[in-house]
């Protein structure tokens, strides 16, 4: 299935070999040189796009710009970041921010592949149900919180209950 992909990265070589890899991998590229062009871009096509690969370190609008925007504006797209710098801090910032994955420059095209099929996956989980999985405050893990690649995983959570899963006293013995 052909999804639209959103590509923010501030270097030219690095959009073409992006865009590339997506196109390989049957998507559409959709490009801007930096966050504030992507977001008015994201904002255009609003409901079009399925998965945003950012690049972190940018002029004028830099990634945790970004990653900040969307959240106060409520657009909940996957994310997949990108650097080419930073270590584990970065990493954890991003994800704090609200990224879905994170992957280090030069970035594989099996990598990416792994990424996007992910991204979209969630994105699939949360147009089918309206909204974004949560977890819930109780601490309890759903159906909606496991994330899978493979296919017999994949129809064994289709057809799960909806609702938390608990575990009963008898169930513990």
């Amino acid at each position: 299935m052909t999804s639209q992909i959103l590509v923010i990265d501030d270097d030219p070589v690095q959009r073409r070999l992006l865009t590339n890899m997506i196109e390989r991998l049957g998507h559409i590229a959709h490009l801007a040189d930096n966050g504030r062009s992507g977001l008015e871009l994201l904002e255009r096509k609003r409901g079009l796009i399925s998965v945003i690969l950012l690049d972190l370190m940018m002029p004028e609008m830099n990634g945790h710009g970004f990653l900040e925007a969307i959240a106060e504006r409520g657009i909940e797209t996957p994310v997949i970041v990108q650097t080419g710098q930073g270590g584990i801090e970065t990493v954890v910032l991003a994800m704090q921010a609200g990224a879905f994955d994170f992957v280090v420059k030069p970035v594989s095209p099996e990598r990416l592949s792994v990424a996007i099929t992910n991204a979209l996956k969630m994105d699939h989980r949360e147009s089918k149900s309206g909204r974004a999985p949560k977890r819930s405050r109780s601490g309890s893990v759903g159906f909606d919180d496991v994330v899978s690649a493979s296919p017999a995983m994949i129809r064994v959570l289709d057809r799960a209950p909806c609702g938390a899963i608990e575990y009963s006293d008898r169930a513990r013995r």
